[in-house]
Formats: C-alpha cells, sequence, structure tokens
C-alpha cells in the first residue's frame, strides 16, 4: 500500500498482491494513526471514495490496485458550544433540571450532528452551572432519549446531583422511587395484556446501528413491563415501564413478541404494509409522525440533595395525540 496525504485529504492505493478485504479494515492498515471506528464513521457519512466514486459500506470488500481517498473534516472543539434553542423546562432548580424533549433533538454531540443537539442547549440555558462528570461530551446527561423519541429527562447540574442521580439509575429504582413510564403505539394487540418481556439485549452482528435481543449471558440484562390501555384494531396504546434502560430497549422488546412500534423504520420495517389497513386519516397522521411511535410521559425519581420524591408527566405530543385521535374514530 501506497499512502499519501494531501491537506485534508488521504489518499492510497491497494497494493496488486494484497488480498480483498473489508473497506474499514483495509483502511486502517493504511492509514493507522485513524481509529477503526473513525474510519467506519468518515464511510458511513459519505467522506471515503473509492476510484472516484463515494462509498457508503464500510464492510464493502475492495480488492488489488482500488485508488481510496478518505476526506478528513477539520477537527471541531471536543468541548460542545453553547446555542440559545427553546426548551420545554417543567422544573428547575440549582441542583437539576427537567426537560421535556421535543422529537428530532438529538440528546448529546456526535459525528454528523456537532451542533443543535439538546447538550447546546443546556450550555447556553445553563452556562457554567452544568455537571461535566458525564465527558465533556455529554455534560450533566445521566440518561438519554433517541432523537426520535419525545418526552421527560432530568439533566444534573451540578456534580453532586449528577452522582446521586446516576445512582438512582444505575440502581434501576430498587432502593429509591426511580419511576420511568413510556406511552407506546404498537402494531396488533400484545397477548397477555399485561406482561413482562425480560430479554438480553446487545449490539446485532449483523447491523451495527441496530440492537437484537441474544441468548441469555451474550448481552445486558433487559426488563420491560407493559400494559395495553387501548386497542385500536389493528394497533394498540401499551403503556411500557422500563425496570432496566437499555438502548433502544422498548422498541426491540415489542418487536421481539411480534408488536414493533407504528412508525418505527429500524424495527419494524416488516410491518409497513400494516399502514395500507389503517383508515384514511390514520394513515395520513402516521405519515406525518415520521418517527417511532414511542413517548416518555412519565418520570419520577428523588431529589439527588433533598431525597424528596419528585414526579413528573407529559401529555402526548401534538403529532402523537393526533395519530391518537384519528385511531379513536
Amino acid at each position: 500500500m501506497q499512502p499519501g496525504v494531501s491537506g485534508a485529504e488521504r489518499q492510497g492505493v491497494v497494493a496488486m498482491d494484497a488480498a480483498s478485504g473489508r473497506l474499514d479494515r483495509t483502511l486502517a492498515q493504511m492509514f493507522p494513526d485513524l481509529s477503526r471506528a473513525r474510519l467506519q464513521d468518515l464511510v458511513r457519512a459519505g467522506h471515503v471514495r473509492r476510484d472516484g466514486a463515494v462509498v457508503l459500506d464500510p464492510a464493502l470488500k475492495v480488492g488489488p490496485g482500488a485508488a481510496l481517498t478518505v476526506t478528513v473534516p477539520e477537527a471541531v472543539s471536543a468541548i460542545p458550544q453553547g446555542e440559545s434553542l427553546a426548551l420545554a423546562i417543567p422544573y428547575e432548580d440549582d441542583d437539576l433540571v427537567v426537560v421535556d424533549k421535543p422529537a428530532g433533538l438529538v440528546v448529546h454531540p456526535a459525528p454528523g450532528h456537532e451542533e443543535g443537539t439538546l447538550v447546546n442547549a443546556l450550555i447556553a440555558h445553563c452556562g457554567d452551572s452544568l455537571s461535566g462528570i458525564g465527558g465533556v461530551r455529554r455534560p450533566g446527561i445521566v440518561h438519554r432519549l433517541d432523537k426520535d423519541t419525545s418526552g421527560l429527562m432530568v439533566v444534573a447540574k451540578n456534580d453532586a446531583a449528577h452522582q446521586g442521580l446516576a445512582a438512582q439509575f444505575a440502581d434501576h429504582g430498587r432502593s429509591g422511587p426511580l419511576e420511568r413510564a413510556y406511552l407506546a403505539l404498537a402494531w396488533g394487540i400484545p397477548e397477555p395484556a399485561r406482561g413482562t418481556i425480560s430479554a438480553d439485549l446487545a449490539r446485532s452482528r449483523h447491523n451495527r446501528e441496530k440492537i437484537a435481543v441474544v441468548r441469555p449471558g451474550e448481552g445486558r440484562h433487559a426488563v420491560t413491563h407493559y400494559a395495553v390501555e387501548a386497542r385500536y384494531g389493528t394497533a394498540s396504546l401499551v403503556r411500557c415501564r422500563l425496570e432496566t434502560g437499555r438502548t433502544h430497549q422498548i422498541r426491540v422488546h415489542l418487536a421481539h413478541i411480534g408488536h414493533p412500534l407504528l412508525g418505527d423504520a429500524v424495527y419494524g420495517g416488516a410491518f409497513k404494509t400494516k399502514a395500507s389497513r389503517l383508515p384514511e386519516a390514520a394513515r395520513a397522521a402516521l405519515a406525518a409522525l415520521n418517527r417511532q411511535a414511542l413517548h416518555a410521559g412519565l418520570l419520577g425519581f428523588a431529589h439527588p440533595r433533598t431525597g424528596k420524591p419528585l414526579r413528573f408527566e407529559s401529555p402526548a405530543p401534538a403529532d402523537l395525540a393526533r395519530l391518537l385521535a384519528t385511531l379513536a374514530t
């Protein structure tokens, strides 16, 4: 391999005697100062070209003679910058702030989402008081919601509050009043109407963007309690209470029992055709939702300084409320 560097671009040609291999592995050998994870992010972001054409799959096979070009974007500050963004704040004191996050808002900066996140907004809102114990990329963040999940979150404003809240979330509420409940619109009607889903979760081996149910002991223990609150024929309103808080937990668990969320393009793709069975108004409302039908409507915890139980509820936001209304008619 014959690497070379030209400004922000790095170029190399796979040696003629090299065996074909994955693009990300080949790039990692070609440019050892860039981690494989970093290179995978660059590929997915469209910053890698093979023989002049953009490639987006890190697992793509590349063979001898392939000319590879990596464009490395300019470095950005490791410390997120404050941005004045509107926030719905049901409660705030000197130790913490409760935020009702809208769908579409990313919680903390990540590749491809360096700005316009909840963290950027919180830095502007809280100033220097925001806790940094969670790391410079996630100041004050104790738990998070997916970008397209709406609802309640609590954020620490100082290190003592962060430690106290983090301990409650790590304990899963066994020693305190931690409560987390979600409204979910699922395809079909789960049977029985009340139940518990206990299934270990881990990153999918086939798609690193997805979480998968795995055999006991191969992933992280995950438990979701659910109860059907309303039935709409082809869909149902399900209240889910988290005993653990794993990435995509509700979405994966409900899909695992055959009832993925309406609008979930990642875990409910096979159910897209079911939308045609909905009434016209409901089909339009689901299309307008353009996200998974999931809302973190209840959050309860002990105040990390006083120990006083705090409990907050958030009604379904307008887009989800419209879908619920059309299903109920």
